[in-house]
């Protein structure tokens, strides 16, 4: 697996992975219409790719497919990491927070689904709060979630 950076050309590939991860692997933690409102695949993938380069985005390839992403911004928010669904729990996430964790100074915050919980939990993150998000009048829970540097990694 290689792990680089982002480009304008990846775009179209990461929002039809983002659809399909949302579709099947949180699917077991949301229901089929918070899904559909998580993920519409309706994509403005101008904006898409325009969010991707003001943060630093990084992208796993196996192959010559694309296997995930994620992208974190100045501040330490670490915006996406998604995985694909076939590859998940062969460490790319880990791979990928690895790099967006070092890519800042500040504590990382993020906004983690049901489903990526534990996975951060794993990481040393801690919720903050428990919150509601609404989309199209329908809600989704999600965490809050914050690692303070400096604090160890648990493996």
């Amino acid at each position: 697996m290689l792990i680089r950076a982002y480009q304008p050309s990846d775009s179209k590939e990461l929002a039809e992975l983002f659809y399909r991860t949302v579709h099947t692997v949180n699917a077991g933690d949301y229901t089929k219409e918070q899904l559909d409102v998580w993920a519409t695949g309706r994509m403005d993938l101008e904006a898409w790719n325009q969010s991707f380069q003001q943060h630093y985005c990084v992208v796993a390839v196996e192959g010559n497919t694309i296997v995930g992403f994620g992208d974190i911004d100045e501040t330490g928010y670490l915006d996406r990491l998604y995985v694909h669904a076939s590859y998940q729990r062969k460490g790319i996430a880990t791979a990928l927070c690895n790099q967006l964790e070092q890519a800042v100074p500040a504590d990382i915050t993020t906004h983690a689904s049901i489903t990526a919980r534990p996975f951060f939990e794993n990481r040393g993150y801690s919720v903050i709060q428990k919150q509601q998000v609404v989309r199209e009048g329908i809600f989704l829970t999600n965490y809050v979630m914050r690692k303070e540097k400096g604090l160890p990694v648990h493996h």
